[in-house]
């Protein structure tokens, strides 16, 4: 790997793009990596920055790049839709085959609605959910992520939690008023979440979750005992897999948890890199979004110019026929499995009080030996030391973000064992 930043004799394009952002970025980003990190290219588990070095990729692009940047299946499905046009503002052959296959694939899903982002796909689960129990409050989870909208920033990373249920709002130009319709609980709490839904049952209109909460698996038995309480009650119960979709199974989380939801959220990986997320569902929720099925006062607007476009289709389901084929699942778990237990192991040998916490797909470290269950106990860790280790890791040609590593189908042994080399001398570094 070249992992040295080569001279330029003209000059280092990468500052006056970092001087030309901050003129016209607030920030000088676009609100994800910092600024210094300009990228420029991807091929397969690897990126490139604008100077010219090359990182083994666990970021891919927030996770949608599962099957490697630029893949030449992908990469042709979409040159050869290209002529065609790139969108139309109404159905066509590509969005309908890939809802198809979301239907056959994902185990609540009956029928899909086709939004641009994982933001959108979680607001609008939460309107079908409201529109079908006619009812306003969503419960959702201390540190759970669902977007951008006002409701998904309530109690998303509050630095200061309160009493539960009460939430906290994390962003500025948020009305107030939101946080009374949103109930918190914290993960992987079983017992409070189900006192929460017998004091408030005929207020609520949904449950919203990530089954695998950021970084934190979810307690054995706690889905399976949240599926039974919301269905005792009639609540739709929504499941985020905006991240976990087609990734920790084909049918994703709810698959390789073994508990269907009611409504699902999907994204990231099921647009194949393009923008595509999606609202998938019981037949008799999904219908509020037909206007010939419902009253009025039933229907859910929504339309968006570039929903189900075929560009991002035919992305989608290119990456989906990779994803079917024998082994990949195995594939990814399997180096998964072996990045986790062995940095696990240097931890231990470097002599940090840190843990390996996630699934084979997507783990990352928390630098403290207290257990992990919901989101206040994440906030014992140490996130000076992840951020000094993180660093040393890009100086050494490993790219990830502030948290998680995302595992590729087209990470090769040698991208494990230069991570795994890379690994070795940041601990010893940042020790």
């Amino acid at each position: 790997m070249n992992v040295q930043t080569p001279p330029n004799l003209l000059g280092d394009p990468t500052n006056e793009l970092i001087e030309q952002a901050r003129r016209v970025l607030p920030g000088g980003t676009f609100g994800n990596l910092p600024a210094e990190v300009i990228l420029k290219e991807g091929k397969g588990g690897h990126i490139y920055d604008e100077a010219g070095k090359e990182y083994v990729d666990f970021l891919l692009g927030s996770g949608p790049m599962f099957i490697g940047h630029a893949h030449p299946e992908v990469t042709a499905a979409v040159q050869a839709q290209l002529p065609l046009g790139t969108t139309f503002f109404g159905n066509n052959r590509h969005g309908i085959a890939l809802a198809e296959a979301i239907v056959d694939a994902v185990p609540c899903a009956d029928q899909v609605r086709f939004v641009c982002s994982g933001t959108e796909a979680d607001l609008y689960a939460m309107r079908a959910a409201r529109a079908f129990r006619k009812r306003d409050k969503i419960l959702k989870f201390e540190g759970g992520y669902h977007g951008m909208s006002d409701y998904a920033l309530v109690s998303l990373a509050p630095k200061s939690p309160g009493n539960f249920p009460r939430g906290s709002i994390d962003s500025a130009g948020i009305p107030k008023s939101v946080a009374d319709e949103m109930v918190v609980a914290a993960f992987n709490d079983i017992d409070m979440v189900k006192s929460l839904i017998e004091e408030q049952k005929d207020e609520l209109a949904g449950v919203i979750v990530e089954p695998f909460q950021r970084l934190i698996p979810p307690k054995p038995g706690f889905l399976q005992a949240l599926r039974e309480v919301t269905a005792e009650h009639g609540i739709p119960l929504i499941f985020d897999e905006v991240v976990t979709g087609f990734r920790f199974a084909y049918g994703g989380a709810q698959e390789y948890y073994g508990v269907t939801p009611d409504l699902c959220t999907l994204g990231k990986i099921v647009g194949g890199g393009f923008a595509l997320a999606a609202i998938a569902g019981r037949a008799d929720i999904m219908k509020h979004f037909d206007r010939l099925a419902m009253t009025d006062e039933d229907f859910i607007f929504q339309v968006g110019t570039l929903s189900g476009n075929p560009v991002a289709a035919v992305a989608g389901l290119a990456t989906l026929e990779v994803l079917k084929r024998p082994g990949t699942y195995e594939g990814v778990f399997a180096n998964g499995r072996k990045l986790m237990d062995t940095l696990s192991e240097l931890l231990k040998k470097h002599g940090f009080k840190a843990q390996v916490i996630g699934e084979p797909p997507l783990f990352d470290i928390i630098f403290t030996d207290q257990p992990i269950k919901d989101y206040r106990d994440t906030l014992k860790a140490d996130t000076a030391t992840l951020k000094r280790f993180n660093q040393a890791l890009r100086a050494r040609g490993i790219m990830k973000g502030d948290s998680k590593y995302y595992v590729s189908v087209a990470h090769t042994q040698a991208d494990i064992d230069h991570t795994i080399g890379a690994w070795d001398e940041a601990l010893k570094e940042i020790k």
